[in-house]
């Protein structure tokens, strides 16, 4: 019998792609005229591969199809292919149905039409014999990449997606890749990518790296980048405005070389605003108020004008500008441009019809319109908007003023983040810092930011975790939710959890009809996420995990949360304070108080 490797010895002109296996199956009789009909079915899928990076066909009752890894160029393919349509009929002789997996790409065929059907059956799975050296490895590396892939892979372009991510407890970076056949839609895609967990689970999630791949899907992780980067597509030019008006003007930023911002003219953001009416304001925050606005061309923005009274002005301002444009997902508000005319300092955003959060949960009308689904989705998008800004964009940001009212909602209640103002960056292997000018929101702050000025990405965490009680709840984190008057919603979670009454906090609009243990489980992760000791509280990835798997063990969150609060009058405004002294000197918005020490 004629050997793989000998078939490669037989193929020359190219250097072979990277053999991984392949599977034979049916009954054992081909006809002449199945031989000669699947020669000329291999032969036009080859002669495809030199434009197409997938293709299928059919002839005769026989149907195949080829489809290279999407990181892989034309040529590597091409030659993939004509490899895989010589190999694997020599491979599978007698039978009728063959498919064969390289590095490179897969073929198959078969005498059954497989064409749209999502099939998990043969299988080829491969494992490095090394275990992970660390305990954490299965939860915070395999884990966390593997949901991200499942998740986001059968949403991207061509079904493929690679990912890496650094491993929180330490310096070392996680590989993954996924892919599923073009044949197949975005829901079987996904159905195939989630149908590999089980095998995964029970084969390796200690491994220190693995592949699983099967006529529809694959999936790999490993230790190292094996991959190749996919080319960034440039960025279109801007557009102008219908109608020639020159409301924006394409500026390269003075102080950030990295990236194109618009600048629009205070003339057409008075014309787009009505000259800033009221009638056009959304609301106000601790920096100044937002305004809806209209373009000429009919297009809907938000205006967010920097108050000239706050002492949070030109520094938030440039900071924010600065920020933004080189953040970009799904689950962060998009910045259009901006203006800095005369005393005028306005940031220009996309319109989101559903304005912020707060102004649905905190309502005793709207927060109806919150149904479970919409809040597990608002509190996971926010999560991942967390975890870009920490772990997955090229910059590791803080935001710092994570509550309700910069969560803005779009047409279908999905959430992005916004207000990036107060926001800081941390560079290198940097994870904490201290400042004497604290910025944020009392009952959202972690005790370590609001009374030491020390903050990290487990302070955005903590804020993390008060929004997911006030989800799950419908009530504001600040109480009083006894008759002493003294506890906020975090203490009040905790001791009705402790007494096993945690079914108690979820909001009434939602109790009849939300999974009861899943709810109890997400008040119990919220708790970790509020935990006076931010080494004890989770990362974002971490906390992510939790929410999306049930078999990932939790463990018990500490004594009750400590309440910075309990010193403070609360206010909803965002607040700075000098830590430096006793005195705490707010925005104009906010309340003057003192802090004892």
């Amino acid at each position: 019998m004629i050997t793989v490797f000998e078939l490669f010895r037989s193929l020359t002109c190219h250097s072979p792609p990277t053999y991984n296996y392949h599977d034979c199956s049916g009954n054992k009789t081909t006809t002449a005229d199945y031989g000669s009909d699947l020669t000329t079915l291999l032969d036009g899928l080859s002669s495809k591969a030199s434009a197409n990076s997938f293709y299928n066909d059919s002839l005769n009752g026989i149907f195949g199809l080829f489809l290279c890894r999407n990181d892989v160029n034309t040529s590597r393919c091409q030659n993939c292919v004509n490899y895989a349509t010589q190999l694997l009929p020599e491979l599978c002789l007698t039978t009728p149905r063959a498919i064969v997996w390289y590095e490179e790409c897969m073929l198959r065929y078969s005498n059954i039409n497989f064409f749209g059907q999502m099939e998990l059956r043969p299988a080829f799975l491969r494992w490095n014999a090394e275990n992970s050296s660390s305990p954490l490895e299965p939860y915070m590396g395999v884990g966390a990449l593997y949901y991200d892939l499942v998740k986001l892979a059968p949403h991207e372009n061509n079904f493929f997606l690679t990912k890496e991510r650094r491993v929180p407890s330490g310096n070392e970076t996680r590989f993954g890749l996924a892919q599923c056949s073009r044949d197949i839609n975005s829901s079987s895609c996904s159905a195939c990518l989630k149908g590999l967990e089980a095998r995964i689970n029970e084969c390796c999630k200690e491994r220190k790296g693995w592949r699983l791949a099967t006529p529809s899907c694959h999936i790999r992780y490993e230790t190292y980048k094996f991959y190749n980067e996919l080319p960034t597509p440039a960025a279109a030019a801007p557009q102008k405005e219908d109608g020639g008006q020159n409301e924006e003007i394409l500026l390269r930023s003075d102080e950030d070389h990295s990236g194109d911002m618009h600048h629009f003219s205070l003339a057409s953001i008075q014309a787009a605003t009505d000259n800033f009416s009221d009638s056009n304001k959304l609301g106000e925050g601790g920096f100044g108020p937002v305004y809806k606005g209209k373009l000429p061309s009919g297009k809907e923005i938000a205006v967010k004008r920097l108050s000239m009274k706050s002492r949070q002005g030109l520094e938030e301002f440039k900071n924010e500008v600065k920020l933004i444009i080189k953040l970009q997902h799904k689950n962060l508000v998009r910045l259009l441009g901006y203006c800095l005319e005369e005393d005028e300092k306005i940031l220009v955003y996309e319109f989101l019809s559903n304005t912020s959060l707060d102004a649905f949960l905190f309502d005793p009308e709207t927060v109806k319109v919150l149904d479970w689904e919409k809040r597990s989705n608002i509190v996971t998008g926010t999560a991942r908007g967390l975890q870009y800004l920490h772990e997955e964009s090229r910059l590791k940001v803080i935001h710092r003023d994570f509550k309700a009212s910069n969560v803005l909602l779009d047409d279908e209640m999905n959430p992005k983040i916004s207000d990036f103002g107060t926001a800081r960056i941390f560079g290198g292997n940097q994870i904490e810092a201290n400042t004497e000018r604290v910025v944020g929101t009392y009952g959202y702050m972690a005790p370590e930011y609001a009374l030491e000025g020390l903050f990290s990405n487990k302070s955005d965490v903590y804020s993390f975790g008060i929004l997911m009680l006030e989800i799950l709840s419908g009530k504001k984190n600040r109480g009083p939710y006894q008759q002493d008057g003294g506890q906020n919603l975090a203490i009040y979670a905790w001791k009705l959890w402790n007494e096993g009454k945690g079914k108690e906090l979820i909001d009434p609009n939602i109790a009849n009809d939300c999974p009861i243990d899943e709810a109890v489980r997400w008040i119990h992760i919220a708790l970790l996420c509020v935990q006076d000791d931010p080494a004890l509280r989770p990362t974002m990835s971490t906390a992510i995990l939790m929410l999306r798997s049930k078999s990932v063990d939790l463990p018990q969150p500490s004594t009750p949360p400590y309440s910075a609060t309990r010193f403070v009058t609360m206010s909803d405004q965002s607040t700075t304070i000098d830590t430096g002294s006793d005195l705490l000197a707010s925005d104009p918005f906010s309340t003057t108080i003192s802090i004892p020490r």
